[in-house]
């Protein structure tokens, strides 16, 4: 079978043109890439959880909630598809990256220099319901002996230290595709 090169050449140039930097820094796709980005950070850590038997510290599932929300966000910035909207919602996904990436440091610090005393403590919800609220989070900040164990790594990283770069990421991307769309908006007027 003979192909004709210019067939060939034409995909080739009509792929690279899908993938263009323009392509990423719409607020519409970026949206569904970090919506199916944080879902698909879920569902690894599901996947540490029931298969490998990994048990979530406290961090680990206030890490999960951040990462849910910035779901909901992106969702609701893809199917509104407005630039407006666009930026009230990303603004609170980037107060949740940045809650995520404070509570990922927060739990890489305590692996690398654990406390002198190691105790269990208590799970998230055991301590939202034994606990007024006022008291519940400083203890989950606090961290317990779950949150200071490394049970898992990746590269040399473990679980919260890759959780603190996807928050990055994620920050990082967000603004990016927020000066695009500002720019684009100026632009026009």
């Amino acid at each position: 079978m003979i192909r004709d090169d210019n067939s060939v050449l034409a995909f080739i140039f009509t792929i690279g043109r899908l993938m263009s930097v323009d392509l990423f820094l719409k607020p519409r796709f970026a949206s569904a890439l970090i919506a199916l980005t944080c879902t698909a950070l879920l569902a690894f850590g599901i996947y540490l959880q029931e298969v490998l038997g990994l048990e979530p510290c406290p961090m680990c599932i206030v890490q999960r909630y951040a990462f849910i929300l910035i779901t909901f966000c992106a969702i609701l910035c893809w199917a509104v598809n407005r630039t407006k909207t666009f930026v009230g919602l990303s603004l609170v996904a980037q107060l949740l990256a940045i809650f995520g990436a404070f509570v990922a440091a927060r739990q890489s610090w305590l692996q690398w220099f654990p406390p002198e005393t190691m105790s269990c403590g208590r799970d998230l919800y055991g301590m939202i319901e034994n606990f007024p609220l006022k008291r519940a989070i400083p203890m989950i900040f606090k961290g317990s002996g779950d949150c200071s164990v490394v049970d898992w790594t990746l590269l040399g990283g473990s679980i919260a230290n890759w959780s603190y770069l996807c928050f990055l990421s994620i920050l990082t991307y967000v603004v990016l595709v927020q000066i695009k769309a500002y720019k684009a908006g100026t632009e026009k007027t």
